[in-house]
């Protein structure tokens, strides 16, 4: 597959500049919203015929290129320390 680059684009004016594919109002998150319900890769492109496989893989591909670089940030950030006035904890009865 080429870069997923080549097929992701993010506009600040369109989809409140979530990922879309190739300038399209279709976003990643669209696509992983339809594979996660169990569409396979052939439904979404009968359902969207402006897809390719293609750009279904690029939706992937971003998406776990995105993931891992949020991990490699959480690994590598310290959390800011707390007092215990800033941040009260909820008591199970608070939350039932």
């Amino acid at each position: 597959m080429q870069n997923y680059r080549d097929f992701i684009t993010i506009e600040p004016g369109k989809r409140g500049g979530k990922p879309c594919i190739r300038n399209m109002r279709i976003t990643v998150y669209d696509i992983l919203g339809w594979l996660a319900s169990g569409m396979t890769n052939e439904e979404i492109v009968q359902d969207f015929p402006e897809l390719t496989k293609i750009d279904i893989q690029a939706a992937l591909a971003f998406a776990a290129d995105r993931d891992h670089h949020l991990a490699h940030f959480r690994r590598n950030t310290p959390l800011p320390l707390r007092s215990s006035r800033s941040s009260p904890k909820l008591r199970l009865e608070q939350i039932q």
